[in-house]
């Protein structure tokens, strides 16, 4: 299983970032990763500096977002539908896009769904449930 760091994943992205500006190629992963970084130009900041990056906080009481957190949930949202895994996962998610015109919006409210189903499972000790998760983002999609 594929375990990375919190300083593996800062890499990952400022790897990506970096590649992106200087127009190298990019791995596919790296392509959807820098693709994410693009839509959000307010992480440019965070993204720039490598050492910068492995030793940020991004605490509650900063006020901040964790940037490397919330690229990494699109990423995740976005080879999760790729793939429909969970199951039912991608066409919950074209529903979403459909009601709100935009995938990127639609990926945020995946991402309250996905939180919640994380959490949910750590505070309950058990594993994640896809189809709470899918319901979840079906129901947003209906609203």
């Amino acid at each position: 299983m594929f375990a990375p760091t919190p300083g593996d994943v800062r890499d990952f992205f400022v790897e990506a970032r970096r590649k992106r500006h200087e127009r190298l190629p990019l791995t596919p992963l790296e392509t959807i990763a820098a693709d994410w970084i693009e839509a959000h130009p307010e992480y440019a900041g965070d993204l720039a500096d490598a050492e910068a990056a492995r030793t940020a906080a991004y605490t509650a009481e900063a006020g901040r977002e964790n940037p490397f957190l919330h690229l990494s949930m699109h990423l995740s949202i976005s080879e999760q539908v790729a793939i429909d895994q969970p199951a039912g996962i991608r066409p919950a998610f074209a529903s979403l896009v459909t009601r709100l015109g935009s995938a990127h919006a639609a990926q945020h409210e995946v991402m309250e769904c996905l939180g919640t189903m994380l959490w949910e499972a750590q505070r309950a000790g058990r594993q994640p449930d896809g189809a709470a998760y899918v319901d979840c983002v079906r129901r947003r999609a209906t609203r």
